[in-house]
């Protein structure tokens, strides 16, 4: 396929920077892309926590029974009372943490995120990557189109 006949030559509407939009702009929506990556990411671990909180919690349970049929009733007890379903927070268990998270933290970043897309780019995301994208793929290349 020649760069003439490329199929998609260049990028979607939504991955063209607006008129007028600078260098600048596109870099700092960039960085800014990047770090609700990042919180994203975190968002992701925290959610990892509360599984293997709560699983770990459950597993106790299986433990209690274990000591007490193996004739250690006062130390199934000791777990029992001690750890199982036990605040991993004052007053919080993992659910309550990421509630919490996403109601002070995560809403308000992706909110804010959003509003500077809006009012900068008409709403456009990525436009860092894409247009790192059509800087480095082969024109031409049929493993390097612009578009799916």
């Amino acid at each position: 396929m020649s760069p003439t006949s490329e199929r998609g030559a260049g990028p979607v509407d939504g991955h063209v920077r607006p008129h007028g939009v600078s260098d600048a702009t596109v870099e700092a929506l960039g960085t800014l892309s990047e770090a609700l990556e990042t919180v994203e990411q975190a968002r992701g671990h925290l959610y990892a926590f509360h599984r293997l909180t709560g699983g770990a919690d459950l597993t106790l349970s299986r433990a209690v029974e274990q000591l007490r049929a193996a004739g250690h009733g006062e130390q199934a007890d000791l777990v029992e009372r001690e750890i199982v379903g036990r605040n991993v927070l004052p007053g919080c268990w993992t659910f309550q943490v990421i509630e919490a998270y996403n109601a002070t933290y995560y809403t308000p970043f992706t909110e804010v995120e959003n509003q500077v897309r809006q009012e900068l780019v008409d709403g456009r995301s990525h436009l860092y990557e894409a247009e790192m994208k059509e800087a480095r793929r082969t024109h031409g290349h049929p493993d390097h189109t612009a578009r799916p």
